[in-house]
């Protein structure tokens, strides 16, 4: 949505609860509304922020233009989970109310810290020429959900990088204090930097260096780098944006992406023999995904269902985005899995074996196997005349696609409507597939490929339809 600068940074107290209350009625009147994931009350949510374990819960914050569905004055909005899928927004935000995050809260990370949760995030500061100063800024939350903003700058700009230097996120690695923030040098080009806590005190960060992973620099900005631990193995998560398609290939207008090392040398700083760079997600929508380590070792991740720099069809109605389902990260056989932890089947409010539905709630969860050497042509939002969103498994040729333009309104055709994956040839395939309304996470083989995106059915298209192959498997009906 372009709305005037004006509007998108006017002073969240300067909006009249008048102004406020026609605002919530516009997103109520949405026919899209997902169930099962966390979209905003009202406005923009984009980049997951914040996601941590503290005082026995779950914690997820995600990023929040309050006033509609455009890019203004950030927040964050917390929401606490037991389970990591059953959310509840608890009315605490972090809100940009200081002179260090005057134009902005935006990206960044928690760790707990004795009895409290630190937030490390970018502050967007403008001056009277909106000139950007982004500054690495922190604040405390304790149990009661107050928050403490930090006096001091953790980590001003650096001398090397244009404004675009922000994201910082926060891991422990033997026993000491990291964090690396997304950067862009003066040649336009996108790297990462690599600070440590000087005696595991957040308020005293130093300059270690900048992280070798084995990047090329054809990419102009390097956002949301995450590092997590997956069997020991450092998995390197990013948004490389501009990234040359001669290195990877992929439809969106920014990748989300990832590379496997076999180990960190924090005093390099190095990330050592990395894999190629791997999409993270085949589908239409999945950017500045967010992972860390839990406390029991287990690495978690959730992506912002959206992308930078496109309208959506929810805009007129005064809001955009989703968090994706929460996933756990495994390595088998060298390659990374993803896949829904394992409460989400606490959702499962029944089981029927899998048949061509006619209308469904559009929002269940389908458990499917495409048999070998067989192309299986599957219809989900179908409507009388079988438009939907067409998924194409030919199990034969090993190539999985998925096609929605014929699934209700269109929009972002800039960058096409089918986005298709490699599997293997001669074996048996599973799907896991998850619609929430206008939302889809289809899950290959338990999360060896990953296809995450927005329909926006219309209302007719509420069924399910086979066009060729006979899948095997069972439908659940989904209740939150």
């Amino acid at each position: 949505m372009d709305l005037p600068k004006e509007v998108r940074y006017r002073p969240y107290a300067d909006w009249s609860d008048t102004e406020i209350e026609t605002i919530q009625e516009n997103v109520a009147k949405s026919p899209w509304h997902a169930t099962y994931h966390i979209e905003p009350k009202t406005g923009l949510l984009n980049d997951p922020n914040g996601f941590s374990y503290f005082n026995g819960k779950f914690q997820l914050f995600y990023q929040n233009w309050p006033f509609g569905a455009a890019h203004g004055l950030k927040q964050w909005v917390h929401t606490e989970s037991t389970d990591l899928v059953h959310f509840s927004e608890t009315g605490i935000t972090l809100e940009p109310d200081n002179a260090n995050d005057s134009h902005g809260a935006y990206s960044g990370s928690a760790y707990q810290i004795g009895d409290k949760l630190f937030l490390f995030y970018t502050g967007n500061v403008r001056d009277e020429n909106w000139v950007r100063n982004p500054l690495q800024i922190g604040a405390w939350m304790d149990k009661n959900g107050h928050i403490e903003k930090f006096k001091e700058v953790l980590i001003q700009q650096p001398q090397d990088v244009t404004e675009h230097f922000r994201d910082p996120q926060i891991f422990e690695y033997q026993n000491d204090f990291y964090a690396i923030v997304g950067a862009q040098n003066h040649e336009k080009q996108g790297f990462i930097k690599l600070y440590k806590a000087v005696d595991r005190d957040v308020y005293h960060w130093k300059f270690v260096g900048d992280l070798e992973f084995g990047g090329t620099g054809s990419e102009y900005m390097i956002e949301c780098p995450n590092l997590v631990f997956v069997d020991g193995k450092p998995v390197l998560l990013y948004s490389p944006q501009g990234l040359d398609k001669v290195e990877l290939s992929y439809d969106n207008i920014y990748p989300n992406t990832y590379k496997i090392y076999q180990s960190f040398d924090a005093e390099k700083p190095a990330l050592l023999d990395g894999s190629p760079i791997f999409n993270l997600d085949y589908g239409f929508e999945a950017y500045a995904t967010q992972g860390f380590n839990t406390p029991d070792g287990r690495a978690l991740i959730v992506s912002w269902i959206g992308l930078p720099d496109v309208d959506y069809p929810t805009d007129k109605y005064d809001y955009q985005g989703a968090m994706s389902l929460v996933k756990e990260l495994t390595l088998k056989n060298g390659k990374l899995y993803q896949y829904p932890v394992e409460a989400i089947t606490s959702l499962r409010a029944s089981e029927e074996i899998f048949v061509p539905k006619a209308t469904t709630n559009n929002s269940y969860e389908l458990e499917l196997a495409f048999e070998s050497d067989t192309l299986t042509e599957l219809v989900l939002f179908a409507d009388s005349r079988g438009r939907g969103l067409k998924i194409t498994v030919d199990t034969q040729t090993g190539k999985i696609t998925l096609d929605r333009s014929a699934a209700g309104k269109q929009y972002a055709l800039d960058f096409g409507t089918s986005r298709s994956c490699t599997i293997d040839t001669g074996e048996i395939v599973e799907a896991s597939i998850f619609i929430d309304k206008s939302i889809f996470e289809i899950f290959i083989n338990k999360g060896e490929k990953v296809f995450t995106g927005r329909v926006f059915p219309t209302e007719q298209q509420t069924g399910i339809q086979i066009n060729s192959g006979n899948p095997k498997g069972y439908y659940y009906n989904l209740n939150y």
